[in-house]
């Protein structure tokens, strides 16, 4: 990994699923257990990687329109909320960690740059998973798709609200995320972006329209200088 140094960019602000961590997984057994408790078939792992980015209501409606169709609103809103109780972050393991997370989050630290969290996961079990595998320490500010309300990527504004809590201006930080709205979000709020190419993008690298692709987590800190 380059030696993370200080340049023009002073703040990097993380996407979380499929940027940090593998979601999946966890994602996948809780939203097979409300569409069993509805009578529906189970989602495979794959199709819940392309389910991941619009927030933990967005992914629910998807399961169900991929296993028969949405059942009435009230249904489907009832579906989401039963969702949202089941799953907590507590069944993640240190395992779901990309490779190079940890190390990387640390040497950012360690080198000065501020740190902060942009993710359409709610912010409880968002906060849940953070403090399990003992990364919450590492943020400056932590935004979840429930903490500005009525806002979420790729809207700019749930990026703004994290750069306004950290005092970093746009133009001095970037962006790390797996997905279109990721960069989008970047781009519309005046940030860089770094796209990872091992999390759950729907879509070509290329056609994303990063500024910078890595391959590992622990090449960011060489993307960073040369965007610096």
């Amino acid at each position: 990994m380059t030696k993370p140094t200080q340049g023009t960019i002073k703040a990097i602000i993380f996407d979380l699923d499929g940027t940090l961590i593998d979601s999946a997984p966890d994602l996948r057994v809780t939203a097979n257990k409300i569409l069993a408790a509805a009578g529906r078939r189970a989602v495979t792992l794959e199709e819940v990687q392309g389910m991941i980015g619009d927030g933990m209501p967005t992914l629910m409606t998807r399961c169900f329109r991929a296993t028969g169709g949405l059942p009435a609103e009230s249904e489907i809103k009832a579906h989401i909320r039963a969702f949202l109780e089941v799953y907590t972050g507590e069944d993640v393991e240190p395992e779901h960690l990309y490779p190079g997370a940890a190390e990387t989050l640390e040497a950012l630290k360690g080198a000065g740059f501020t740190l902060g969290l942009c993710t359409n996961k709610n912010y409880g079990p968002t906060m849940t998973i953070l403090k399990k595998l003992n990364l919450a320490h590492y943020f400056a500010s932590i935004s979840g798709g429930d903490s500005v309300p009525g806002i979420r990527k790729p809207d700019p504004g749930h990026l703004v609200a994290v750069m306004q809590a950290i005092g970093i201006a746009p133009a001095a930080a970037v962006m790390v995320g797996d997905k279109i709205h990721d960069v989008s979000c970047a781009h519309g709020a005046g940030l860089k972006a770094i796209a990872v190419s091992f999390g759950y993008a729907s879509m070509p690298m290329a056609e994303l329209g990063a500024d910078a692709v890595v391959d590992s987590l622990t090449e960011v800190p060489g993307a960073v200088a040369r965007l610096a």
